[in-house]
């Protein structure tokens, strides 16, 4: 008989989970439009500025792990996401540019300690026989809130004013963190067993406490490096993909292309979420990269196809995102799970913040290069490049990665 999966406790993190991020994509594709609008940032500093989020995210995550895995981790949580809900307030007061720099940053950094906490909080309340199905419902949630997000934001754009948006984006924030305090941090089970874990452990890292391994999972190196190439142009494509649509004169909704991405990423996450737990993670892995290295083909192509049939590219447009979502719903929980699986129990905070962070470094590397490359090539390169980088991943995934967790996973 399966152990129950939902929870009190569960409904109350993917709830959360859900109005954080649904924030959190309010801002995402409107930010450019903002700074252009507010700061006549040329596209150039555009990149720069918004990875400012990215870079300071980064430089806090190693940490939040690490203070995940040796205190409480509920608390912490809580005081991120508050720190999240509040920084909207100040986007409102940011009459500089140099202020909305620092905030952005300020928000890298919660955010950032936010996610790790919350994503590790769902490891920790559900049962390890169905982790891969539970991860791919909390991903679910990132998910919808990448579709309703942008497409509310590019609405909200064109009817509301910019303190419209960051209020809307401040309120459900502040009910996520109701949500969020509800949750039932661990339960008598998973006490016993972090107990069990820390005596198993404690001989093993007397003389290791400030090694390297304590911050970053070093077994998850070689598969960082893979998923640092895939979040390159997924970054660029967030970020950016509004623009492109402008860019090629396509007159298109742009702030839709999520919401197919939103939907084959919901279908492929419940279909390999259960594929994850019985054992088919680098499987899923290999697969789901293949309409990835399509999709960035196809849209980088669109800039071609335009000029000769308007329709063809609107179609291939939105075929884009559906690929991209199918994709990236099956490597999402095996790619998780795949770091859980390399790191012994009391470091689940140090495997999340190291899969986090290589993620985090590829979408910085995107926003940022994204401008540059625009600048001189138009967007379409971006794509084009980003379609060559997902193929480097698959063949470094299948030839080194693959074999390396096989040897080093612990379950």
């Amino acid at each position: 008989m399966k152990e129950r999966l939902f929870t009190r406790s569960y409904m109350f993190i993917l709830a959360a989970n859900f109005l954080l991020f649904f924030g959190f994509w309010l801002l995402i594709p409107i930010l450019p439009f903002y700074l252009k609008e507010t700061y006549s940032c040329p596209e150039a500093m555009l990149g720069a500025i918004l990875c400012c989020y990215t870079v300071s995210g980064l430089c806090v995550r190693p940490f939040s792990g690490f203070l995940m895995d040796k205190f409480p981790r509920k608390p912490i949580y809580i005081l991120c996401y508050f720190v999240c809900a509040s920084i909207f307030l100040g986007y409102m007061t940011a009459g500089v540019l140099t202020w909305f720099i620092v905030l952005r940053a300020l928000h890298g950094i919660a955010f950032s300690s936010v996610t790790v906490g919350g994503n590790t909080l769902c490891v920790d309340i559900t049962p390890s026989s169905r982790r891969g199905e539970a991860l791919g419902y909390y991903g679910l949630t990132n998910n919808t809130a990448m579709a309703l997000g942008p497409m509310t934001g590019l609405f909200m754009h064109d009817h509301v004013s910019y303190e419209g948006i960051f209020i809307t984006g401040m309120l459900f924030s502040l009910v996520g963190l109701l949500c969020a305090i509800c949750v039932k941090a661990r339960t008598p089970e998973s006490i016993k067993n972090r107990q069990q874990e820390k005596q198993q452990t404690e001989t093993a890292t007397t003389n290791s406490k400030l090694s390297l391994d304590r911050f970053i999972l070093i077994k998850g190196i070689p598969v960082s490096i893979a998923l640092l190439m895939l979040s390159i142009p997924y970054g660029a494509t967030t970020n950016f993909v509004a623009m492109y649509a402008r860019e090629i004169h396509l007159d298109v909704p742009s702030g839709f292309f999520f919401t197919p991405m939103a939907v084959g990423m919901g279908a492929s996450r419940l279909v390999a979420g259960k594929k994850v737990d019985q054992g088919y993670i680098t499987q899923c892995i290999h697969v789901g990269l293949y309409p990835v290295i399509l999709a960035f083909f196809m849209l980088s192509m669109c800039r071609f196809i335009a000029p000769e049939s308007m329709n063809a590219a609107e179609w291939i447009f939105f075929a884009v995102p559906l690929l991209l979502g199918i994709g990236f719903g099956i490597i999402f929980p095996a790619m998780n799970t795949l770091y859980i699986n390399l790191a012994p129990n009391n470091q689940r905070a140090t495997a999340t913040s190291t899969y986090l962070t290589a993620w985090d470094v590829g979408i910085g590397i995107g926003i940022l290069s994204s401008g540059v490359i625009a600048q001189h090539f138009t967007f379409y390169m971006v794509y084009l490049i980003g379609s060559v980088l997902c193929t480097v991943s698959l063949i470094f995934f299948v030839c080194k990665v693959t074999p390396h967790y096989n040897k080093n996973k612990l379950r």
